[in-house]
């Protein structure tokens, strides 16, 4: 079956696939605001969304609004932080962050990706998941589970690069499903498609279309 398809008619069967196996995917941070948000992706980068989850409710129980954090001390957020790894260099962009909100964007997150872009600690990726989950703007965010799972599926050949990634399924994702369809590849590649250990391809949705059935690694 996948011999016959094109990469866009696979990418449309399996977004349709996954759609049906995770209806109600969505970001796995929780945030109430879009510069918690910011704050949280920074975090994740090398920790768990569990753990940055539970780190900055203390964050926040401190430094409430982007002007508290903006005048927070860099090693007081850092001691909060450390938890999730790399505390120094996250305290220190975090801290920038939110002093180029406070003085460049009134406090807001700006809705402009190049703009998003110029903030300490913010990559493509990060721009992405901003402009998707609170802008509802077309975006395709590639971290680890989408590269390893757009990989195993054929979608991307042997890509590891992000920037590479995003470039090559911006042609094949139609621009309304690619946030959605990066949410669903995080929970198909914890509970599925999995890492560090085998992956489940016996109760894989997609297993007949994927690029490695019937590959053992």
């Amino acid at each position: 079956m996948k011999s016959k398809m094109t990469k866009e008619k696979l990418a449309l069967e399996i977004i349709d696939r996954l759609k049906k196996e995770y209806p109600d995917a969505g970001c796995t941070l929780d945030y109430e605001d879009a510069w918690k948000l910011l704050v949280s992706v920074r975090l994740a980068a090398q920790c768990t969304d569990a753990r940055v989850n539970v780190v900055v409710q203390g964050l926040y129980e401190k430094y409430p609004t982007v002007h508290d954090l903006a005048q927070a001390d860099v090693a007081d957020i850092e001691e909060i932080v450390r938890p999730c790894g790399l505390g120094k260099s996250k305290a220190r962009d975090i801290s920038g962050c939110m002093k180029m909100l406070e003085e460049e964007y009134g406090g807001q997150v700006p809705a402009d990706f190049q703009k998003l872009l110029k903030l300490p600690g913010v990559g493509r990726k990060s721009a992405n998941l901003i402009m998707g989950d609170v802008f509802g703007k077309p975006a395709i965010v590639t971290d680890t589970h989408c590269i390893r799972l757009v990989n195993r599926m054929g979608l991307v050949d042997q890509i590891k690069e992000p920037k590479k990634v995003e470039m090559a399924l911006w042609k094949l994702i139609p621009p309304e499903e690619g946030s959605d369809f990066c949410h669903r590849l995080v929970y198909h590649g914890r509970d599925v498609c999995t890492a560090r250990t085998k992956p489940h391809c016996e109760k894989c949705c997609v297993r007949d279309l994927c690029e490695r059935n019937g590959v053992e690694d």
